[in-house]
């Protein structure tokens, strides 16, 4: 799975970890994040999310 890095504040959304602190599990690929899912450093909204290596 592809990895996604915020243009705000530059923290890398990883599927293979998830987002513990946002409620998402491991293994969740960004597209299937909730529509309100915000960067969990930043609050940044998705579209602020970029894919990354």
């Amino acid at each position: 799975m592809k990895k996604y890095r915020c243009k705000v504040c530059k923290w890398v959304y990883d599927p293979e970890f998830g987002d513990i602190k946002g409620g998402i599990p491991a293994n969740t690929a960004f597209e299937d994040l909730p529509a309100d899912w915000v960067c969990p450093v930043c609050k940044a909204e998705r579209n602020k999310f970029e894919e990354f290596g």
